[in-house]
């Protein structure tokens, strides 16, 4: 079944996709179609929004600011006896209660050039800077260094959490080729280690020499030769063997990202890493595991 979607932003969009997503992953057999309104703040565009569901019926979900806009909105949808949701008035309305304080309504507020944009354009600087174990004698400014095999997905991850302002770093481990040997004199920085199944780490490692040669063929000099048991499985075991010792040996909390989204993964980091500030605040607390 599709569903069309009118996503509705006065703003970049992000938020309502992100919520209209997680809404409609938890039904079967629906296929979304997204059709994103941003930056809408005028009534003219507000008008072309409806003609489009009416052209395209389905659910109109908003965050819009202005009361007019939204007023505009809602009876337009209300005629086409279209869904329309302002996902954020929920939570407006509990934290308003909460706090005893009205909210002071202003477009894009969340993505102002404050002091938390700054320090996420930071943390990407320095992620650039410190992956696949860069400049391993910076490691000590990093919140979170990630530890593993190739193609554990170590990049992509730390790409995520520096965009959310988090500093992070990543080391791969290579048997017989030292590690840095600031990564076990560290005392600021969490660090984790990821690891993952060997059959599906194979899978991923043939796909990138697929790739790679794919890649080479269209460079002069035709289609080198590959050679070495970089995909073989029991090479694969042997390292994460390796892997899972080292990790052991040094204390440090493991993911298995087999069946993890560079998303989830990225969350469960964050969990241990609120973890263990909670623990720092109250040492006798009990976290559970991520």
């Amino acid at each position: 079944m599709r569903l069309h979607l009118h996503l509705v932003s006065d703003s970049t969009g992000e938020t309502v996709t992100t919520v209209a997503r997680a809404g409609i992953s938890q039904f079967d057999g629906v296929v979304p179609v997204e059709h994103v309104w941003s930056f809408v703040r005028t009534r003219a565009q507000v008008d072309q929004v409806l003609s489009m569901v009416r052209a395209l019926p389905g659910a109109v979900i908003f965050t819009l600011v202005s009361p007019d806009l939204r007023q505009a909105l809602q009876e337009g949808c209300h005629a086409l006896n279209t869904p329309c949701v302002p996902i954020l008035d929920g939570v407006f309305s509990a934290l308003s209660s909460l706090l005893g304080a009205e909210t002071r309504p202003q477009i894009g507020r969340q993505h102002a050039m404050d002091a938390g944009y700054f320090s996420r354009i930071e943390a990407m600087n320095f992620m650039f800077r410190h992956d696949d174990g860069q400049c391993a004698w910076e490691l000590e400014e990093a919140d979170v260094v990630l530890v593993g095999v190739s193609r554990t997905s170590k990049t992509p991850t730390s790409i995520y959490l520096a965009n959310r302002g988090i500093k992070a770093a990543n080391v791969p481990v290579v048997p017989d080729c030292p590690l840095p040997v600031e990564l076990e004199r560290l005392s600021h920085p969490l660090v984790v280690g990821l690891a993952i199944s060997p059959e599906p780490l194979v899978q991923i490692r043939m796909n990138r020499l697929r790739q790679l040669r794919l890649e080479l063929e269209q460079q002069p000099g035709g289609r080198p030769a590959f050679e070495g048991d970089y995909a073989e499985l029991e090479r694969v075991r042997a390292e994460l063997v390796y892997a899972r010792r080292l990790f052991a040996r040094h204390g440090w909390p493991v993911i298995d990202v087999t069946r993890r989204s560079v998303e989830e993964t990225a969350a469960a980091i964050f969990q241990l890493m609120q973890a263990r500030t909670r623990t720092e605040m109250v040492p006798n607390v009990v976290e559970p595991a991520p």
